[in-house]
């Protein structure tokens, strides 16, 4: 797992379902711009992220997202054309967002340089991770705003005690109203929350098993703990964290406690140059492991790393482990 990476359901207010954004403006059209170069309707609006306060006198019009997250909560709110830049993919993009994103220039493999970050000329740098906001690489929040740039970073990263689906919506509603686009946020939300709400239901009466997630690791295991959204969508999907008692997004932990604790399925983030099926010859070829309930019945189910952090992608992960962990309730 990279170093940067380490975070029940509650009634959410009722909204109108999502609709198509296309329907609601999609990218920003001249009236965008008239207003952001004017009084711009709800500005200025000022919010406290992370501990750090900023006030917007208009939308930003020049933002650059960092981590794949990061971007997708961009592309869904139909920002790509007041986004200039983009860094940092775990795994592909959602196919429903790749057009938009192809639109945009890829600064950097990871993350770029200053230079190069400054070099996109941003009003806006939003980070989905805390290390998009490297003091040694001069990309801290605080030297951004001494160069007239604002920032964001995911509140997954900066909560204290449990993420859930308050935070999703803290996040989607803020960067929503940010970018002077309330109403697109609160179609997205209703959207998310329609659809765990109809897993809810599907998942409510059958027994939750005990899940281990395996994120990498060879002389321990990186995995999941408690305090990040991932720990809520195991929950949410009908399981229980074996780790949920672990006080960090992703933490490593021994197999000796792997063992302990007898998880009944493991699930495993796909990302990066490990496979997912090496992943899986790593558990099942460890004598150690092999009386494991989840190993010895070679029981796995994978989500993309990129739907277990907090962003758009909460509804499809709580849908696809729902489905794989009750697949009679499907």
């Amino acid at each position: 797992m990279p170093s940067y990476r380490r975070a029940l359901l509650r009634a959410l207010l009722p909204l109108p379902l999502l609709m198509p954004l296309a329907a609601c403006g999609g990218s920003p059209t001249p009236q965008d711009g008239k207003a952001a170069a004017g009084a711009a309707p709800g500005f200025p609006y000022t919010v406290t992220n992370c501990g750090v306060t900023s006030t917007y006198q208009a939308p930003p019009q020049r933002a650059v997202a960092m981590n794949q997250h990061a971007t997708e909560i961009l592309l869904a709110l139909g920002l790509e054309g007041r986004t200039v830049g983009t860094a940092y993919l775990d795994d592909a993009v959602l196919p429903a967002y790749r057009p938009a994103y192809d639109k945009i220039k890829v600064l950097a493999k990871e993350y770029p340089s200053k230079e190069i970050l400054l070099g996109a000329n941003p009003d806006f740098v939003y980070g989905g991770y805390s290390s998009a906001f490297d003091k040694a690489q001069g990309r801290d929040r605080e030297g951004l705003a001494q160069s007239g740039i604002n920032s964001r970073l995911s509140v997954e990263y900066c909560t204290e005690g449990k993420v859930g689906l308050d935070q999703l919506r803290t996040e989607i509603t803020e960067v929503a109203r940010t970018f002077g686009v309330p109403e697109r946020g609160e179609r997205l939300l209703a959207d998310e929350q329609r659809r765990i709400e109809a897993v809810g239901a599907r998942v409510k009466d059958k027994a939750k098993p005990a899940v281990f997630v395996y994120d990498a690791g060879e002389d321990s295991a990186s995995t999941s703990g408690g305090s990040g959204i991932g720990n809520e969508i195991v929950s949410l999907a009908g399981g229980t964290n074996v780790f949920a008692d672990l006080d960090d997004t992703f933490g490593d932990v021994s197999w000796e406690k792997v063992i302990e604790r007898k998880p009944e399925v493991v699930l495993i983030y796909d990302y990066g140059g490990t496979t997912v099926e090496a992943k899986k010859q790593r558990l099942l070829n460890d004598p150690a492991l092999a009386q494991v309930p989840a190993i010895k019945n070679q029981r796995f189910v994978v989500l993309p790393l990129s739907s277990a952090v907090l962003g758009v992608r909460v509804a499809d992960a709580v849908e696809s482990l729902g489905g794989q962990l009750h697949p009679d309730a499907a």
